[in-house]
């Protein structure tokens, strides 16, 4: 019970290089967030399905070197990863295609050994899991998804959800709004953004957001704002956090991953949502810095909590 379970998807991941060469490497929102809580030494379990080939297996190997459980990743015969594929034009700017329909996760809530997928989930301190992670799965899978997480908070457990809004997981936003305004029913601590509140309801005020949240009756949350700060409340506290400016932003890969992991690392060591914040601030900024979602071991700032997390 003293552990966190991470929910999602992590897929193969293609990088695209002027030349016309491909490098290869592995991506996940939740994944990421899982990897930035192992290393700040919360005991964290990923729960996803994957196939049985060669790149399933160097997942998993990848997963375990980094202290990650992977004790609750079904393995399904004959299926791949998901894959995606990454451009980058002349101005920087990216954009992502995808290869994920038949992805084995999806089958996640589908299959003999649902239950023991669902009594991990059950017997964890902490359920986290996305707005991309809802994507994943059909109506019936997501009830049983719902079901599951009703079941852990009746025995103590906790649920935080970082709303992470992609529009092309959904058949149309109505759906979405739907789904998130269930899932903050069920949620603890919600993360959120103006970004995906203007995508999923056409307002970037952040009152609005907040509004919302409170309305659902969320009793934690944080709101990251248009400027580089984020509102928090909740555990008696509200506040406004700035951040620290960062000056050579290399790549905004995995910032919200990032800042996920140190606010929940930092929460579960007994901070403040304020002091959380700035702990994930901080994380989140030196990640920036770095190419790619996974920066080295080397690079991680000192977090003073994390020293002393159970």
């Amino acid at each position: 019970m003293n552990r966190v379970a991470c929910l999602g998807e992590c897929m193969i991941e293609l990088v695209e290089h002027g030349n016309g060469m491909l490098t290869r490497g592995f991506g996940g929102d939740t994944l990421n967030t899982a990897l930035y809580l192992a290393r700040l030494r919360v005991p964290t379990e990923y729960v996803t399905a994957l196939g049985t080939d060669p790149f399933s297996d160097e997942m998993i190997g990848a997963w375990h070197s980094e202290g990650i459980g992977t004790s609750s990743i079904l393995r399904l015969p004959g299926r791949v990863p998901g894959l995606y594929l990454i451009q980058t034009d002349e101005t920087g700017e990216r954009r992502f295609f995808y290869w994920r329909d038949s992805a084995p996760v999806r089958q996640l809530f589908r299959l003999p050994e649902t239950a023991q997928i669902q009594a991990a989930l059950v017997a964890s301190e902490l359920i986290y899991l996305s707005g991309i992670t809802l994507s994943l799965f059909d109506d019936e899978s997501r009830n049983r998804l719902f079901d599951t997480l009703d079941l852990a908070r009746r025995g103590g457990s906790k649920v935080a959800f970082d709303t992470n809004f992609r529009p092309r997981g959904w058949p149309d936003v109505h759906a979405a709004r739907a789904v998130y305004d269930r899932m903050f029913s069920r949620s603890d601590l919600v993360l959120a953004s103006v970004e995906d509140h203007m995508l999923l309801h056409g307002s970037g005020e952040a009152a609005d957001a907040i509004g919302r949240l409170k309305a659902a009756e969320v009793p934690e949350m944080v709101v990251k704002l248009a400027q580089p700060a984020c509102h928090v409340a909740g555990d008696g506290v509200q506040a406004v956090v700035q951040a620290e400016p960062v000056s050579a932003v290399v790549d905004t890969t995995a910032a919200g991953d990032s800042f996920a992991a140190a606010y929940i690392a930092a929460r579960r060591a007994g901070l403040d949502p304020a002091a959380a914040a700035s702990a994930g601030h901080l994380l989140a900024g030196t990640v920036v810095r770095h190419r790619g979602a996974i920066i080295p071991r080397s690079a991680m700032p000192v977090l003073s909590f994390a020293s002393e997390a159970p």
